[in-house]
């Protein structure tokens, strides 16, 4: 399938998939929803695998990367996304996402020392700035909430939000080292949604909440969307742009799916950013876009001629 498409495919779904988080919002605790929907994913991943005839078997070397993986991208970013999307208007929480362009970078310098350019750190610089503006107006009410005794819960959110993000930019990072360990795109996938839910369920063991089962067949239509298009398709499509072009590249995808979950949220949840948030959101997204253009490559320089003498 060729990488346009494949980005297409990826930036339409996860564009959706923010709205379609707060269908499972309210009947049970958002990391309960989180495991059911990548234990579904993983388990259809795994049936492709054995429908095609491939064993699931993997080298423990290759398993520990991919638990590493699952724990960051399927585990905590998301149970951090549904907590964040409680408090939190989707498209805001869809915005942040796009700061994965910068923590990717960050995460692979701390993790395995790639250097970051000029550009990255210019453009960070205007997005911070970005979402300075987005978020003034509400930080500033959730902050004199809190002073007057309230909840604070529009700051949690934000909190988790930030979290899920560089969760999410780590375990992008980590693909390239489960790459090196297996060319199987669709076996280690599943793996790793697999202990990611593995790891979510022993965090719901833990913390003594219910594995419920929601009555509201929105919450089911919302699962099934978010398992097999959410999770088994556009992971698929981002993952295979990651090892086609490299993470710092496919994170483009985080440039178009804000765009797409700010119009969504303006039309299903009635959500109205004013002046400063749209011009919060411009520097956010333009700023992004300005990090991972690719330089138009140099001309040489054309040395001119020097004649050399002719020898007798």
């Amino acid at each position: 399938m060729p990488s346009p498409l494949l980005f297409a495919i990826a930036s339409l779904i996860w564009g959706s998939t923010f709205w379609a988080i707060t269908l499972q919002l309210g009947e049970v605790a958002p990391a309960v929803s989180v495991a059911y929907r990548f234990g579904i994913a993983a388990a259809v991943l795994f049936a492709c695998c054995l429908l095609r005839g491939a064993t699931l078997r993997l080298p423990w070397r290759t398993q520990r990367w991919l638990m590493l993986q699952g724990f960051l991208t399927f585990g905590l970013s998301y149970v951090c996304t549904y907590g964040a999307e409680q408090y939190l208007v989707s498209a805001l929480v869809a915005v942040l996402f796009a700061l994965m362009v910068f923590w990717t970078p960050l995460c692979s310098r701390v993790l395995f020392g790639t250097p970051i350019g000029w550009r990255t750190w210019s453009a960070g610089a205007v997005a911070m700035a970005g979402v300075g503006l987005l978020f003034s107006r509400s930080i500033g009410a959730a902050w004199r909430d809190v002073v007057a005794g309230g909840s604070g819960h529009f700051l949690l959110g934000l909190g988790l939000a930030l979290v899920a993000t560089i969760a999410s930019s780590a375990g992008s990072v980590i693909v390239a080292k489960v790459r090196a360990q297996s060319s199987d795109l669709l076996l280690t996938t599943a793996w790793s949604m697999c202990w990611g839910t593995t790891l979510v369920l022993a965090w719901i063991a833990v913390t003594g909440q219910q594995l419920a089962l929601p009555a509201a067949p929105q919450y089911w239509m919302g699962l099934g969307y978010l398992a097999v298009f959410g999770s088994v398709i556009a992971f698929m499509a981002y993952f295979t742009l990651i090892n086609r072009i490299g993470s710092q590249k496919a994170v483009y995808v985080g440039v178009v799916t804000p765009v797409i979950s700010v119009l969504l949220s303006i039309r299903l949840e009635h959500y109205r950013p004013g002046p400063l948030e749209w011009i919060g959101m411009l520097l956010c997204l333009s700023s992004v876009a300005w990090a991972v253009r690719t330089p138009a490559p140099r001309r040489p320089v054309q040395l001119p001629l020097i004649p050399v003498p002719e020898t007798s």
